[in-house]
């Protein structure tokens, strides 16, 4: 998607950077080692083709980031860009929106495929994860966006995050499993009471 962005932008246009950070996992899993692999094919081919002195569209970092360095860069980022193929709740997402300054905030641009995309959806620009042209459409509208609704999409999805936090998520879940269990417990009386009365 970012690449699709280089592609269509004009060489007058304002340079973006994207920094991707893939902090090391389960590296002796070979899955996880072609997927390094192709990132860093892919960061190489997009820097070889757009790169000028002074400029390198994509700052590749392979390790870990400490957390407090990591919100730095989350509060610094213009825009959030959270594109996974397929994810659960994506705290990464949150983390951005948590992280930016509510006077001047960054737009997230956001999986629609992620789990938070539900939670986000309502300030965030979703995307088609498998559609290049669907990010880089995001990217140069988020790039383009006025302050007044960065503004009002951060604090949509502030709100959101506030409202349903980790401590909310929790008492839904324990309640959600709590039915289900007493579903199961009356569903197994009543069997019980209909072998009674087929025995009787």
């Amino acid at each position: 998607g970012f690449q699709r962005f280089l592609e269509d932008q004009d060489s007058e246009s304002e340079r973006l950077t994207l920094l991707q950070i893939a902090s090391p996992t389960r590296e002796n899993v070979e899955a996880y080692q072609d997927i390094r692999r192709q990132l860093e094919q892919l960061s190489g081919e997009v820097n070889g083709e757009f790169a000028e002195l002074g400029y390198m569209p994509i700052q590749y970092i392979h390790r870990a980031v400490p957390r407090d360095y990591l919100a730095g860069l989350y509060r610094r980022a213009a825009i959030g860009l959270v594109t996974p193929l397929i994810d659960g709740m994506n705290l990464v997402a949150k983390e951005y929106v948590t992280a930016q300054d509510s006077s001047d905030p960054g737009v997230l641009i956001l999986s629609e495929s992620a789990g938070a995309a539900e939670q986000l959806g309502i300030g965030a620009l979703t995307v088609n994860p498998f559609d290049p042209s669907s990010i880089a459409g995001a990217i140069r509208k988020a790039v383009a966006m006025p302050l007044t609704e960065r503004i009002e999409r951060h604090q949509a999805m502030w709100d959101e995050i506030s409202l349903h936090d980790v401590y909310w998520w929790t008492e839904t879940f324990l309640n959600r499993l709590d039915k289900n269990a007493s579903s199961r417990r009356k569903r197994s009386r009543s069997i019980a009471d209909l072998e009674t009365m087929l025995r009787g």
